[in-house]
């Protein structure tokens, strides 16, 4: 009954296989969901999303699906009536409190269990059953100082309530980044090598165990030496001009970065729209504190991961022409795009990540010198789905086209 849900998941971006479609369908004719649509929704997330990137997806496709449907999550449709008689609120005198307790919780679901077994009838300002005013712990509109409000306002807080919520938005993998999504993606850009040398300080689990059978059950620890990050990275970042509108985006990644102390070497480099003979140290670009480009290439050996962010928006000629430094007190001898070609040819391992939506690449101001240099580097757009493209980039050395 569920098989149109499916290709609305689908529909929505939500990557669910068959079999993890059978899985669901044979929970739910286990009873797993608890005849609730609440329930559903929870069981269904759990089997069908395998990362939580997908939440938000989930979430748009369900009350898509499901919109509109109300469920009273397990009580009778006639007490949902009975609740429905809204009751001007009782005073609350002292008396009141001091014949009150706060009750267990699991008492308290207890107890509720049996009222509903037990009730018959509709019930307002008493002190048992489920009603409304008065003062027992079941219904609402009157008071108990550790009850259960049943009804009343947010009475029923359903699936397709929850999931228009939304409350994952944060998780969807076309937003743009912050620093912990920048942190989490880095850490991927991993390449574990085991030390020659050092002490073993690193239990290796698996030799242990297999190890302690060997010994017939005695244990014996197996001692390694840590592996640590071979990775190494070169970051080159658009620091002027029109990328003053990301310079938050850009300092978000800039501090992720600095934050993942993972990698073996770590260096950073600044440049104006494009690069020419010089990167700088620092994002103000000043003149006279800058390294050689030519001298980049010759220290920095081709295994270094290189990431260079920017809008690739510029004049053609700034990319295309000798001189076409945007700088007045500065002159090429070489033209912009010879150098990234040079780059691109020396490190085999580097991608172009753009804080400009892929929607936009075609008509933005720029887009030709952008369609000319993503010819030359692999180029995403700085979202998380992005990003972890750019990742798998970096950790697979690419065939540099003849260019």
């Amino acid at each position: 009954m569920f098989t149109d849900f499916f290709y609305t998941l689908k529909n929505f971006g939500v990557p669910v296989t068959f079999n993890e479609w059978q899985t669901l369908l044979d929970a739910l004719e286990a009873g797993m969901a608890g005849s609730s649509l609440t329930g559903f929704y929870y069981l269904s997330r759990a089997l069908l999303i395998k990362t939580e990137a997908h939440y938000d997806r989930f979430d748009m496709a369900f009350a898509n699906y499901f919109g509109g449907i109300e469920t009273p999550e397990g009580l009778p449709d006639k007490i949902w009536e009975w609740l429905d008689k809204e009751l001007p609120q009782i005073e609350i005198t002292d008396e009141m409190r001091r014949n009150h307790h706060q009750l267990d919780l699991e008492e308290m679901k207890r107890m509720l269990a049996e009222r509903l077994a037990e009730q018959m009838e509709e019930h307002h300002g008493g002190n048992r059953w489920v009603g409304t005013g008065g003062t027992s712990p079941f219904g609402h509109s009157g008071y108990h100082p550790g009850g259960i409000r049943v009804g009343g306002q947010s009475r029923n807080q359903s699936a397709v309530k929850v999931a228009g919520m939304r409350r994952f938005q944060e998780f969807r993998t076309d937003e743009t980044l912050g620093v912990r999504q920048f942190q989490v993606a880095l850490r991927k850009l991993r390449q574990f090598t085991t030390r020659l040398d050092g002490a073993r300080t690193e239990l290796d689990l698996d030799a242990t165990v297999n190890k302690t059978c060997d010994n017939a059950g005695r244990l014996e620890l197996i001692w390694e030496r840590p592996r640590e990050n071979g990775i190494k990275v070169l970051l080159l970042m658009d620091a002027g001009g029109s990328m003053l509108s990301y310079s938050r985006l850009c300092n978000q990644l800039f501090t992720a970065v600095n934050r993942s102390n993972h990698f073996k070497d770590l260096k950073v480099f600044y440049f104006h729209n494009c690069i020419y003979d010089w990167l700088y140290h620092s994002s103000a670009c000043v003149q006279n504190d800058y390294t050689d480009t030519e001298y980049v290439l010759r220290t920095y050996s081709p295994d270094y991961r290189v990431l260079l962010v920017g809008d690739a928006s510029m004049a053609p000629y700034e990319l295309l022409k000798v001189g076409g430094v945007i700088d007045w007190d500065l002159y090429n001898d070489k033209p912009g795009i010879d150098w990234l070609r040079q780059i691109r040819q020396h490190f085999e391992y580097s991608v172009w990540l753009n804080p400009v939506r892929r929607d936009y690449w075609d008509w933005m101001e720029g887009s030709y010198t952008l369609k000319t240099i993503a010819s030359v580097f692999p180029m995403h757009e700085m979202t998380i789905d992005g990003l972890e493209q750019a990742i798998k980039g970096l950790k697979t050395k690419q065939a540099v086209q003849a260019i």
